[in-house]
């Protein structure tokens, strides 16, 4: 059955469902001490699984973002996908990992409160090859950290495994219109150019001297409109230092509240979204969200990778583990 569970330290409150491991509401307070739910998303599970959310705060897989055509070929063997976004395969498919029940295999509230969602991916699921098994720790480890830990092992054949978490964040709160006066920080010098569909051409260009620029901190509606239909793009994560085996992403900060979020991770590329298809959505608490009412961090490997060899490898071989990890650190700047 599909519900949502609470996580809670006194300073972070966060709801997940066991349906697509979905975060439907963050709540974070400011240095006044307001607190705003920061997440985009519905107030029952029932939209989710009507299929109404834009991906809003789930899981998406086994492979994240978009595969050319819906095709690759893996030692020789040419695999189908459902062709779902344009012309491609998008987020795993018509039924991704988003639009499953999980397993809810632990539900702490000791003193680091956790959730652990469990899930079985069966040999041709999404035309995707063998059997995958999978699990989402999401835990509130310091009292304004949420931590996510994302494993993912290939039981009998050797198969393409990248996920993705897919919230849509607003610093200012989730009803509070338009993020283009956020401002961003994105670790990375390189991203990865699309195609007139919205995969990658294969090559990795710098970011200098470009609307792509966030090496330091800028308004992200300050170029937006130099970006046709705004930042929808993979950026190559090679500038963050390197703390326990994670690096810096992005820091995402709202002006009017003051709250920021850095994102520390081990994947090789973030997916920067300004939630660009957003077209009057129903949310939470009457709010309807419009075109870039949130922004997307999604830590990744590159798009389409599975068919671009000089991309970073999301091949995962039987008996080997798929490691993915993200820790969202909240705090308040004046």
């Amino acid at each position: 059955m599909a519900e949502i569970f609470e996580l809670s330290n006194g300073t972070i409150t966060v709801k997940i469902s066991n349906w697509g491991a979905t975060i439907t509401s963050l709540l974070v307070p400011d240095s006044k001490g307001n607190v705003a739910d920061v997440v985009l998303g519905f107030d029952t599970i029932d939209p989710y699984m009507r299929g109404e959310a834009p991906y809003f705060g789930c899981i998406v897989g086994r492979v994240a973002n978009r595969i050319r055509d819906g095709k690759f070929t893996l030692d020789g063997v040419q695999y189908s996908l459902p062709i779902n976004n344009g012309p491609n395969s998008l987020h795993g498919g018509i039924t991704g990992y988003d639009k499953v029940l999980w397993e809810v295999a632990e539900h702490s509230k000791g003193e680091i409160p956790s959730i652990t969602f469990k899930y079985h991916s069966k040999d041709g699921e999404e035309g995707y090859p063998g059997n995958v098994s999978i699990t989402a720790t999401y835990s509130l480890h310091s009292p304004n950290t949420l931590k996510l830990e994302m494993e993912a092992v290939a039981e009998n054949k050797p198969t393409p495994i990248s996920l993705a978490q897919h919230t849509y964040w607003n610093l200012a709160g989730h009803n509070s219109g338009s993020i283009l006066d956020h401002t961003a920080q994105i670790w990375a010098e390189h991203m990865t150019p699309l195609d007139p569909t919205s995969v990658p051409t294969g090559e990795i260009i710098p970011v200098k001297d470009s609307p792509f620029d966030f090496t330091t901190e800028y308004k992200i509606g300050a170029r937006i409109d130099k970006v046709p239909g705004g930042y929808d793009h993979n950026y190559v994560l090679d500038l963050g230092e390197e703390i326990n085996g994670l690096k810096r992403a992005v820091k995402l900060k709202d002006p009017s509240s003051g709250r920021v979020l850095n994102l520390w991770t081990n994947a090789p590329g973030m997916q920067f979204y300004t939630a660009n298809y957003v077209d009057g959505v129903a949310g939470k608490s009457g709010a309807i969200y419009q075109k870039q009412s949130g922004v997307c961090l999604e830590t990744q490997g590159f798009p389409n990778a599975i068919n671009e060899p000089k991309f970073p490898s999301i091949v995962v071989r039987p008996g080997e583990k798929y490691n993915h990890t993200m820790v969202f650190e909240f705090s308040n700047e004046s």
